[in-house]
């Protein structure tokens, strides 16, 4: 019975991240229409709240269309793994209604976000196109050199909390937030955050002005549609991982989603204010600078903690 709970919870949620999926697109629309001092879209219902629902109509009835010389089966399938791969990671929120909280919570968001890198490089291969394959690896280089970064600030935490389990994080951060005592984590971040989830200033991987489009340069129709449904779950994923880690809350409260959509509206922020980077500042940034000082954080944490475990004997 317990289980059967958790299955409906799970599906609940993952229809309320599909919905938040769709709104998140009309509000970044009408933001960057604001920034550019324009009008967003306002076609479709009232204040243009119906555009979602007719945008997925016009994708997903669309004309499919597949290279000939496609290999077409992980062609076909890769928009599907990418989108599950940024769903099923949401196991990992700590709800308090029944839903799966998981022990090794942090074990398994890493895991997921590294299998993510296999949809977008199968999706760049199987399109057997030079603009799809560039774009895969450069998205592809690009996820793996953030994602160093994004593992070694994890390990801080998992230190400072004592646990894997995002739950502890709340119990941690009850009577203030972690944000004021590590603002220099936090802002790297949310920079690798961008990074991790093709995000401007550092959305190599539908590079317009250099690849066509990327690695989804040969999608049309439902695949398009799938991956760019992916990139923003896993947009609202990072949001509220950030919210737990850094602005604590019970997943459960208003005030956690709340954040969580402020957290959001800074990526959006971010994409109609920055321009793009070139790519070698970009891997200069991982690797010259978000790893020496990840990992200086981290011998810092782990330091703070021994002492401290040390005092305590």
């Amino acid at each position: 019975m317990m289980f059967l709970v958790m299955i409906v919870n799970y599906i609940v949620l993952i229809i309320c991240v599909l919905v938040a999926v769709a709104f998140v697109t009309l509000l970044e629309r009408k933001i960057l229409g604001y920034i550019q001092i324009r009008k967003g879209p306002n076609k479709v219902g009232i204040l243009g709240m119906l555009q979602p629902f007719a945008d997925a109509v016009k994708l997903f009835t669309k004309e499919q269309t597949v290279p000939t010389l496609s290999n077409f089966l992980p062609y076909y399938l890769s928009p599907v793994f990418s989108l599950f791969i940024s769903l099923v990671v949401w196991l990992i929120e700590p709800f308090e209604t029944g839903l799966m909280n998981l022990s090794m919570g942090v074990l398994f968001f890493l895991c997921c976000l590294s299998l993510g890198v296999y949809s977008t490089m199968s999706a760049g291969w199987a399109s057997n196109s030079k603009y799809s394959m560039l774009g895969s690896l450069r998205a592809v280089a690009q996820t793996i050199s953030y994602e160093v970064s994004l593992a070694l600030i994890l390990l801080c935490f998992v230190f400072l909390v004592g646990g894997f389990n995002f739950d502890f994080f709340n119990m941690y951060q009850e009577s203030v937030w972690l944000l004021w005592f590590t603002m220099p984590v936090a802002l790297i971040w949310f920079v690798s955050c961008l990074a991790e989830t093709n995000r401007t200033p550092f959305d190599f991987a539908e590079g317009e002005s250099e690849l066509v489009s990327g690695f989804n340069t040969e999608y049309s129709s439902g695949g398009f549609a799938l991956i760019f449904m992916a990139e923003y779950a896993s947009i609202l994923f990072m949001s509220m991982l950030f919210s737990l880690l850094f602005l604590g809350g019970n997943p459960s409260g208003f005030g956690f989603y709340l954040k969580l959509v402020l957290v959001a509206f800074s990526f959006i922020w971010v994409r109609g204010t920055l321009p793009r980077l070139r790519y070698d500042k970009l891997m200069y940034l991982a690797w010259k600078s978000f790893l020496p000082i990840s990992l200086n954080y981290l011998v810092f944490y782990m330091s703070v903690k021994m002492i401290c475990f040390c005092m305590l004997i």
